[in-house]
């Protein structure tokens, strides 16, 4: 192919050419035990190492990989979408405060002043920091007039806003379930990819194969809009050819749930007056473990993908869905009971990118194939901001008065908005919340977060010839009454 992907690490390549073999062992043959030495062996031929300390260890990981790509091994029965691999995790240094060097010795010790808790002093004319005291809260290091106190902490650590990640007696990563929000922050930030997503790449596809070229069923891929923002060799509807290629009944947008979503959530809001969106699954999660007395204002509106899903699966009862996109906590949230099993499956773009790969389709010399479901709206749920943008012109044509919105972009901002609500100071009465900085376009599973790709996703939302969400909602209606006389004929 006469063009290179892109990718932000060599992790993300490392996780790419795992699942590009194991589709095609599965294509060409079958799985057996043979994979875990023949794709280690493919992957880092040797004889030296190019990435650990010797082709063996390297080997050993790839093997582990392949564990959690198929969800076996020890990594079968646990349920976090985010797993941790020992034998990967380098143990990276974590001091918290640290002293360095810079230490001059003044004699102002404005650090000493500055520490809540008295954990540093002055030994032998430096800061000494006495971990058992220090909390780590960062105004030690303001105060130093020359830099010279530092906070270390791992990169999994650090990326983690509800301090799920902990270390283990032997110092490798852990995770803590009962915390954990399954956003993928530590995923997208481990530089030794110790930390991997579950796959459900091999579900995909069995469900497609399953399906013997959707005479048993349909199966319906459903695109996250994020997916404009990633690849620039092809076109949308090169990609949409893809996936059909492969064997997708049809390929619908996440956006046209997006729709839907405003639609629901305008009129919801209407009635209790204060709220918090739903369509982030990894907020949502935030708010039940972190806010529980807030949750009174969750929507009861279900995410974009699974309203969508619902429509599909209303109109053809036997439907399979697949969802596509950037988030690792959709591959949570569709195994959720509330979701009632509008999801059947959940790839990340990397996934869907190794699928069309080990069947050796470029994308790039296909013929386009339509998608225009969605309004632009729906499309820029994609990024931070969107859905306030949306709920703001749909109240208004609605005619809807008092709204008064809020972009909650990444976690941090989240806990900011939602304290003050929790205290009642707020200034706003809709909260739209995105655990990824950036909203889906920074999510953990995407290809790269290339800022030219905002331009590609920008493009693609004002290309939506639908210009409102009349129309995504009038197929909703007419789903909810096809659902409401198949139900009753059933009962006849």
């Amino acid at each position: 192919m006469a063009y290179e992907y892109k990718f932000d690490t060599t992790v993300q390549l490392l996780k790419y050419k795992v699942l590009k073999s194991l589709v095609k062992k599965r294509y060409n043959g079958g799985l057996d035990e043979s994979i875990y030495v023949e794709i280690p062996k493919q992957i880092s031929p040797g004889p030296k190492a190019s990435m650990r300390c010797c082709v063996y260890k390297e080997r050993a990981i790839l093997q582990e990989r392949i564990q959690v790509a198929l969800g076996v091994g020890e990594y079968k029965d646990k349920k976090n979408v985010l797993q941790v691999i020992d034998i990967a995790c380098d143990e990276c240094p974590a001091e918290g405060v640290h002293i360095t060097d810079s230490c001059r010795g003044c004699i102002s010790h404005k650090c000493v002043d500055a520490c809540p808790k008295k954990a540093l002093s002055i030994v032998g004319h430096r800061s000494v920091v006495d971990k058992s005291k220090c909390i780590e809260c960062g105004k030690c290091t303001q105060a130093c007039p020359y830099n010279a106190i530092v906070i270390r902490r791992r990169p999994c650590q650090r990326a983690c806003k509800v301090g799920a990640i902990s270390m283990d007696e032997n110092f490798k990563a852990k995770i803590d379930d009962e915390k954990c929000i399954q956003c993928g922050a530590c995923l997208a930030q481990c530089p030794f990819g110790a930390i991997q997503d579950k796959s459900y790449i091999m579900d995909a596809v069995d469900l497609l194969l399953g399906s013997y070229n959707n005479y048993n069923y349909k199966v319906y891929a459903m695109l996250a809009p994020a997916i404009a923002s990633q690849i620039d060799y092809a076109s949308m509807g090169q990609i949409v050819t893809a996936l059909k290629i492969l064997g997708f009944y049809s390929v619908t947008e996440a956006a046209f749930g997006a729709d839907i979503c405003l639609h629901k959530e305008a009129e919801e809001w209407k009635e209790q007056g204060v709220m918090t969106t739903s369509c982030c699954p990894a907020f949502v999660k935030f708010i039940e473990k972190n806010f529980p007395t807030l949750t009174k204002y969750i929507s009861s509106s279900f995410s974009p993908m699974v309203e969508a899903a619902k429509v599909i699966k209303r109109n053809d009862p036997n439907a399979k869905v697949i969802f596509i996109g950037p988030c690792s906590a959709k591959k949570m949230e569709f195994k959720l009971e509330k979701t009632g099993g509008a999801i059947d499956c959940v790839l990340s773009f990397e996934e869907m990118l190794a699928y069309i790969d080990a069947l050796e389709i470029d994308m790039a010399q296909l013929e386009e194939s339509p998608l225009d479901e969605a309004s632009y709206y729906g499309r820029i749920f994609a990024k931070s901001g969107g859905i306030k943008e949306g709920v703001v012109a749909v109240a208004k044509e609605q005619g809807i008065e008092g709204i008064k919105p809020v972009s909650m972009n990444g976690l941090d901002e989240c806990k900011k908005e939602l304290t003050m609500l929790k205290l009642n100071r707020s200034l706003y009465n809709f909260f739209e919340g995105m655990a990824c900085d950036g909203g889906c376009v920074g999510g953990a599973l995407n290809l790269h977060r290339d800022p030219k790709g905002i331009k590609l996703l920008d493009a693609f939302n004002r290309s939506a010839s639908k210009k409102d969400i009349s129309e995504s909602v009038k197929q909703y209606q007419e789903s909810l009454a096809r659902e409401e006389v198949a139900s009753s004929d059933a009962k006849e």
